[in-house]
């Protein structure tokens, strides 16, 4: 921002303007109305303080305190690239942003942390949510549906770090992912049988594989004559259902009460008499209901799971189950999981930055002498082919291959 007279005029103007104006109320307005009593505002203090400025810096101050006020302040501009799926603060002189796969360093910048802090707030206050050293770090939803999480002092170092999702609206089908080369024409429709042959599906991967934008995916081949209910901590899915409950799940207020779990939700989903439940992601002590869900009349029913690859989503279930419940030992936990999950999709981004489905797989049991479980095997029904793909002699779909097998769940 330029300085006049050694004074920072977007700063010095809003401040003015803060004792005039109820940028509470004047957001209820439309956004024409709100520029309009923002050029106003601006106007009387030019005249009153004598300031002579031209007509580009008058626009340029009005356009700044409009993102300051209403918008996202100096990302702005991050934030309305359809193409950037991430906005990452780390210190308010240094935000990287993720696009196409791939992570920028941006030249954009904040005056300070305070800055910082009191755009995370203009955020957080409508949702009643605060962030401070009693309650450092926070999760949640923006209007526009994306996601902010923020962490500040004492446990950041960096005094204040903000990371914020988005999602591609334009990803509406799944021709959208095929086009970008995460999966093929022939996987869509071996998903889309599994779909409506109402396989109970997890979609596993690392972080921001695009867990949930497939899952949105796959809620296009659910029938349109079927109940749905979502679970989630904060409402990232937008599936294009008519028949569908969103349910999200509530932190415990300043006392310490009224908090409500994705467990709590899951258990109350069964009695709302819903053909399929879709949990946007199980962490912790809910997965023993989500699998009871699974295996207990809720067919068809989805979740992701955080996981480096399939076997490994095995030992994370395992692991999840006998902490829900003590009582569980290996052998209950591995029936448990063989009873209720039937196909897991894995997915990858690749080092150029792609995100692809890697792996798709069927739960099979492996049984000793005696009938009993051993382990649990995952049959290959599809697999990415990364060598093939690094050696750029070969576009993205010509490297998915079929094994042959054939699942069990669509004989």
């Amino acid at each position: 921002m330029k300085e006049y007279k050694g004074i920072d005029l977007k700063k010095s103007v809003q401040d003015k303007m803060s004792s005039t104006l109820d940028f509470y109320e004047i957001s209820k307005l439309s956004e024409k109305e709100r520029f309009l009593k923002i050029e106003e505002a601006l106007y009387r203090i030019i005249e009153n303080e004598e300031i002579k400025l031209s007509k580009k810096i008058i626009k340029n101050i009005i356009s700044r305190i409009y993102e300051s006020s209403f918008g996202f302040g100096p990302i702005s501009s991050l934030m309305d690239d359809a193409d950037i799926s991430e906005v990452m603060i780390n210190n308010h002189n240094l935000i990287y942003y993720e696009k196409n796969g791939k992570i920028y360093k941006s030249d954009i910048e904040f005056e300070s942390n305070k800055e910082v802090r009191d755009f995370v707030d203009k955020i957080l206050n409508p949702l009643g949510l605060r962030l401070d050293e009693s309650s450092p770090m926070v999760d949640a939803r923006i209007g526009d549906g994306s996601r902010i999480n923020a962490v500040v002092s004492p446990v950041n170092v960096n005094d204040i770090s903000v990371t914020i999702r988005r999602f591609k609206r334009n990803l509406k089908d799944v021709s959208s992912l095929m086009e970008l080369g995460t999966l093929t024409k022939e996987i869509a429709e071996l998903i889309k049988i599994f779909v409506h042959k109402k396989a109970n599906i997890i979609l596993t991967g690392a972080t921001s594989t695009g867990k949930t934008t497939m899952l949105n995916i796959l809620s296009c081949f659910i029938p349109k004559d079927e109940r749905v209910i979502t679970i989630e901590d904060t409402i990232e899915l937008n599936l294009e259902i008519e028949n569908i409950v969103k349910l999200e799940s509530k932190p415990p207020n300043l006392e310490e009460k009224g908090e409500i779990t994705i467990r709590d939700l899951v258990r109350n989903a069964m009695r709302m008499r819903p053909d399929r439940i879709i949990v946007g992601e199980v962490r912790g002590n809910e997965i023993i209901d989500v699998l009871q869900a699974m295996n207990t009349g809720h067919k068809g029913s989805m979740t992701t799971v955080h996981a480096n690859s399939g076997f490994d989503l095995i030992s994370r279930l395992e692991s999840m189950l006998m902490i829900a419940s003590p009582n569980l030992n290996e052998y209950v936990a591995r029936k448990i999981i063989l009873s209720s999950v039937e196909i897991i999709i894995f997915l990858e981004r690749l080092k150029t930055g792609e995100r692809i489905i890697s792996e798709i797989g069927e739960l099979s049991n492996m049984k000793n002498y005696d009938s009993s479980i051993s382990d649990i095997d995952i049959k290959n029904i599809c697999l990415f082919n990364k060598k093939k793909y690094e050696t750029k002699k070969y576009q993205i779909k010509d490297c998915f291959n079929f094994s042959g097998y054939f699942p069990k769940r669509l004989n």
